[in-house]
């Protein structure tokens, strides 16, 4: 079976360089702009939508599921990562801070945490339950943190070494499951223009 995962459309953080994690930031002005004009590939048109409760990704999937009526059901196993004491801060600004263990974030492995936040690990394991409920194809509409675990779960890649994905902006990134669990990641397809 197949599921997809969207990360939600740009917000004024995303322009920034904020680190977003928890903050329930909403859509920028252009993210909404941008949003406006793409709908989902056909192959996804009116699938049961699972979201994360921030407004960035409920007004991501509320948009795209008004083109075409879709159930959407809020989890919180979707949220993003926490990134605890950094959130809100410019990830530059703490790159550029030799006593801060936050670095970018090819470099980050499994041991990766946040003070007061969470890890790789810890999005695993509210993600394998998940994926095991999964009954039909759904769309995930979720953050860029929490795909790059299930993208990672579904490739066997461990957070060492480059990425053997890439996440791209306005598009669905199709998982297979086998027996609730991520086991291969397709092409990513672009979100079509209406």
């Amino acid at each position: 079976m197949q599921i997809a995962l969207l990360r939600h459309f740009p917000t004024e953080w995303n322009a920034l360089g904020r680190l977003q994690g928890r903050t329930d930031v909403p859509l920028s002005a252009e993210g909404r702009a941008e949003l406006a004009l793409r709908r989902l590939p056909e192959a996804w048109r009116g699938r049961p939508i699972l979201c994360s409760p921030l407004a960035r990704a409920r007004e991501t999937a509320e948009t795209l599921a008004a083109l075409d009526p879709a159930p959407i059901r809020i989890d919180d196993r979707l949220l993003e990562m926490d990134m605890g004491e950094w959130e809100g801060r410019q990830g530059a600004d703490l790159i550029a801070d030799p006593d801060c263990p936050y670095g970018p974030v090819e470099g980050w492995t499994m041991a990766f945490r946040a003070p007061g936040g969470e890890g790789p690990a810890e999005m695993f394991a509210r993600l394998a339950p998940l994926f095991a409920e999964l009954a039909e194809p759904t769309l995930l509409v979720t953050h860029r943190g929490l795909m790059r675990a299930a993208l990672a779960m579904a490739t066997g890649w461990r957070y060492e070494g480059p990425e053997t994905f890439r996440i791209k902006r306005f598009a669905v990134h199709p998982v297979t499951l086998e027996a609730g669990r991520p086991v291969a990641v397709g092409t990513p397809e672009k979100l079509v223009l209406r």
